[in-house]
C-alpha cells in the first residue's frame, strides 16, 4: 500500500467548521495522516485541539512559524499543510511553508485583495512545491461529467452561462463566530457575499465552461444596515469567447439554504447542476427530450465515474467533493516528489486559478464602486 502523505494544518481549532471539513476530506481515501498541527493562534487551545485529534503534544504548536521550523527538522515532518484559517491569514502561513519546502493545500478565496495575490504568485515563481486551492466542487461527479460534455461539444458552441448561490442565514444580523470574521473587512476582504459564496458560483461556473469571463458589470448590496460587506451580488458576464452571462449570490435569500447551481446553454443543448442534488445532471438536446444523468450511472463517463466511491442510488455529495480534491493533491504530490510533473488532467485549482479569482472579486468590487460600468478583469 502506498503510506498517506503526512499532513499538518493550520487553524480549524475548536469551533471552526472548516477545519473539520478538510480534515474528514484528508482521510476519506486513506491518501493523508494528519500529524501535526497549529490550530489556533493560542497554544493552549492548539494543544487541546490537538489532542481531541489523538496528535502528539509535541506537535501541537503555539504558532505556525515555529510549526514549519520544527516540522522541517524532523525526519518524519510534514510533507503537506492544510491552510484553514481566516481569509488574511492565507497568504503569510503559505509563503511560510512554501519557503520551507513543505506543500500548500489552502482553502479558499487566496487572500483578501488582488494586489497582494499578484505579489505572492511573483515570489513564489520559482517555488518547488505546490500549492493547491480547495474549490470543491469541480471534485464532484457530476461537475465532471459537465466539464466533458461541454469540451465534447455536446452542447455545442457555448452562448450563456448562468451561475447562483443563494443562501439566507445572513438575512438579519448574525452574532456568531462564522458571521463575526466574514463581516469583517481585515479578516474576509472587502468583499462579502462575493468573496464568500460568489466565487464559488464564478469558479464552479469556468470549470464547467472551459474558460474564463473577461469582462463583467457588477452591482453589490449590503442590505442588512451596519452591515460593512456586501451580502448580495448580480452580476452580468462576458466572456472572450462571445458568450455572456449571470451570476447571482446572495446570503440573504430567505427559503435558500445552501442553493449552488450552474446551467450552460450552446446552440445545440443545455446542461444544468444543483449542488443540493448533486448525483444529478440534466441534460437536454435541443428539440429532444431532457436526460438525466446520474452519479455512476451507465450514461456517465470515465472521468465522471472514477471520482465516484459507491454505487449509483447512493448519495455522494459535499464532503466526497473535498475528498475528490484532497485524493488529486495526494497524487500531484506523489508525482511532484518522484519528479515528475502532475498531471494537468487532474483539473487541480492551482496559484494562477486562485489569481485570477480574486481578480473577479476585485473587477465586481471596481465596478459596483462605478455605478455599475462594465469592467474588464
Amino acid at each position: 500500500m502506498t503510506r498517506p502523505v503526512r499532513l499538518g494544518m493550520v487553524g480549524g481549532g475548536e469551533g471552526a467548521f472548516i477545519g473539520g471539513v478538510h480534515r474528514i476530506a484528508a482521510r476519506l481515501d486513506g491518501e493523508f495522516e494528519l500529524v501535526a498541527g497549529a490550530f489556533s493562534s493560542t497554544p493552549e487551545k492548539s494543544i487541546r485541539s490537538g489532542k481531541t485529534l489523538n496528535i502528539d503534544e509535541k506537535r501541537c504548536y503555539g504558532s505556525f512559524t515555529e510549526m514549519a521550523k520544527a516540522e522541517t527538522a524532523r525526519e518524519d515532518g510534514i510533507e503537506a499543510v492544510s491552510i484553514v484559517t481566516p481569509n488574511h491569514m492565507h497568504l503569510p502561513v503559505a509563503e511560510v511553508f512554501m519557503e520551507a519546502g513543505i506543500h500548500v493545500i489552502c482553502d479558499k478565496p487566496l487572500t483578501t485583495d488582488l494586489a497582494a495575490a499578484r505579489a505572492f504568485q511573483q515570489a513564489q515563481a520559482d517555488a518547488n512545491v505546490l500549492f493547491i486551492l480547495t474549490h470543491n466542487y469541480p471534485g464532484t461527479p457530476m461537475v465532471i461529467q459537465a466539464r466533458e460534455m461541454v469540451a465534447d461539444g455536446k452542447i455545442g458552441k457555448l452562448r450563456y452561462v448562468q451561475a447562483e448561490y443563494v443562501q439566507d442565514w445572513l438575512t438579519v444580523e448574525a452574532d456568531n463566530k462564522q458571521a463575526s470574521w466574514r463581516g469583517n473587512p481585515e479578516l474576509a476582504g472587502k468583499a462579502g457575499c462575493v468573496g464568500d459564496i460568489g466565487s464559488h458560483a464564478y469558479n464552479l461556473a469556468s470549470f464547467i465552461a472551459g474558460e474564463n469571463v473577461s469582462a463583467l458589470c457588477a452591482d453589490l448590496t449590503a442590505f442588512v444596515k451596519g452591515r460593512a460587506v456586501d451580502d448580495n451580488a448580480s452580476i452580468l458576464l462576458r466572456y472572450a469567447s462571445g458568450a455572456k452571462g449571470m451570476l447571482w449570490a446572495s446570503q440573504v435569500a430567505p427559503g435558500n439554504e445552501n442553493r449552488l447551481s450552474v446551467r450552460v446553454y450552446g446552440d445545440k443543448g443545455g446542461l444544468e447542476w444543483r449542488q443540493e442534488e448533486p448525483n444529478y445532471l440534466w441534460y437536454t438536446p435541443f428539440g429532444e427530450p431532457t436526460r438525466l444523468i446520474t452519479r455512476g450511472g451507465a450514461a456517465a463517463g470515465e472521468a465522471a465515474n472514477s471520482a465516484s466511491r459507491i454505487p449509483a442510488g447512493h448519495p455522494e455529495g459535499y464532503l466526497e467533493a473535498f475528498a475528490t480534491i484532497y485524493k488529486k493533491a495526494a497524487e500531484a504530490i506523489r508525482s511532484h516528489q518522484s519528479g515528475i510533473m502532475p498531471d494537468p488532467a487532474l483539473g487541480l485549482t492551482s496559484l494562477e486559478d486562485g489569481v485570477h479569482g480574486m481578480a473577479f472579486i476585485d473587477a465586481c468590487l471596481r465596478s459596483s464602486s462605478e455605478d455599475s460600468c462594465w469592467v474588464e478583469l
